[in-house]
């Protein structure tokens, strides 16, 4: 047994803030504090349930369900393991920051888990009128890596499509991190000349060249105690990079035409489509710059990469963008948006909708009211239309793209997809998450 009690365990979890619970080494839950009952309980008793049970509505285990069990990796290691989770809570599916500890007996041995819980405000795993909108493996990767950066002060590189939302994981990154009362500035990098970048970045004193008639603060200056975010810096030129390195390097820099070295005090959260890894390779970016900015870098995924998101992102963009409340897009509607190929991304998923609630005059937007568009575009199937392929590919790839298929055309409602498929649900979790991990 335990040195120590399990009510004297709780005595202490109680009083802490996060919910947390207590499990054996079966899964089964043994104790539960009071914030995990106010946060996630569901009005009947948790004891002698099991985690998955309650968080997932599993009959299995997570790692039996295709998700990344910590349970199991805990027993494994011995060591406390995180991971990112879409958990079952009283407000819906919930995006939960999962952390698991060992609790060890007088021989050494693990007598319990303690599993401590973090709903992601962040993001959202439903339809939602702002922030982050995803529950593809894709998406929860990126959000996952989010939240592990979020509590550092490490430099975070975005990487990704244009229109792939890239500013606003930077604002969330921000908002969950220690400076979050701090200012969120950003910057965009593109067209910026040397004049005019040293002036906006640095500020200048009154006086410093013609028509400064007063002191301004620069850019640097606003973020201080925040997080200062550079978009697009593959667009920066050479000589300019070097002005940010300097910046960079030593945390200080001088207001153009000022003496006075200044102290830097910001986060930095830089953001590009471009490959800035073959630039360096071209001479196009900086060497020293580039590993000044990329020691934590994130994958912003395109639509392409999240197909079983764009039905959730269509319903969360059509609050965002709709003048009247309540309308909503038809079935055939949703088919189509998500049998469609965006080069936009999310940026051209909203055009598409904001012109849709223009056309439309009932509570419902439907497939002509999305299609009555002047510029040329893309045919997409009919909702009916049959699997095509274009191209020879090998049968993994020929698996993949069944799927993204299929998915959104039976609602993303993967044990409806194993039935059709004739499989078990679990074999296709597996399937999708050993997708996500090449």
């Amino acid at each position: 047994m335990p040195p120590y009690s399990l009510p004297e365990l709780m005595s202490f979890l109680d009083g802490l803030p996060e919910p947390r619970i207590v499990m054996d080494r079966d899964y089964r839950i043994v104790a539960a504090n009071q914030a995990y009952v106010r946060e996630f309980g569901d009005g009947t008793p948790l004891l002698g349930r099991t985690c998955y049970a309650v968080s997932h509505r599993y009959g299995v285990p997570c790692d039996q369900a295709g998700e990344s069990c910590p349970l199991s990796r805990c027993q494994e290691a011995g060591t406390p393991q995180r991971v990112l989770h879409l958990h079952h809570t009283p407000h819906g599916e919930e995006h939960v920051d999962v952390e698991l500890t060992p609790i060890r007996d007088e021989r050494g041995r693990i007598a319990y888990f303690v599993e401590t819980m973090r709903v992601v405000r962040e993001a959202s795993g439903q339809a939602a009128a702002r922030g982050l909108v995803g529950r593809a493996p894709t998406f929860v990767r990126m959000l996952e890596r989010m939240m592990r950066v979020a509590d550092s002060n490490a430099a975070v590189l975005l990487l990704g499509e244009t229109g792939t939302g890239k500013e606003l994981v930077a604002q969330a990154i921000h908002q969950a991190s220690p400076r979050r009362s701090g200012p969120f500035v950003a910057v965009d990098c593109a067209g910026l000349t040397e004049t005019l970048f040293e002036s906006e970045l640095f500020g200048y004193e009154k006086g410093a060249f013609t028509g400064a008639g007063h002191r301004k603060l620069g850019l640097v200056e606003a973020a201080a105690g925040g997080t200062l975010f550079l978009d697009e810096i593959g667009e920066l030129p050479l000589s300019l990079q070097v002005k940010l390195l300097r910046l960079l390097e030593t945390g200080t820099y001088r207001r153009v035409g000022g003496l006075d070295s200044l102290r830097a005090d910001f986060r930095l959260i830089a953001a590009t489509h471009r490959d800035l890894a073959a630039m360096v390779e071209a001479e196009a970016f900086r060497r020293d710059l580039y590993f000044r900015i990329d020691t934590f870098p994130i994958h912003t995924p395109a639509l392409h990469e999240r197909p079983e998101d764009i039905p959730l992102l269509a319903e969360s963009l059509l609050r965002r963008v709709d003048r009247r409340s309540g309308r909503r897009l038809s079935a055939e509607a949703l088919v189509w948006l998500a049998g469609r190929r965006y080069s936009g991304n999310i940026r051209e998923l909203r055009n598409l909708i904001e012109r849709a609630t223009l056309m439309a005059d009932g509570e419902e937007i439907g497939l002509a009211d999305l299609q009555d568009d002047e510029t040329p575009r893309p045919a997409a199937p009919a909702p009916d239309a049959g699997f095509r392929l274009d191209e020879l590919v090998d049968l993994a790839t020929l698996e993949e793209r069944y799927l993204d298929w299929l998915l959104p055309r039976l609602g993303n409602d993967v044990a409806a997809a194993a039935r059709r498929l004739g499989v078990s649900a679990r074999t296709l979790y597996r399937k999708r998450q050993g997708r996500t991990e090449r």
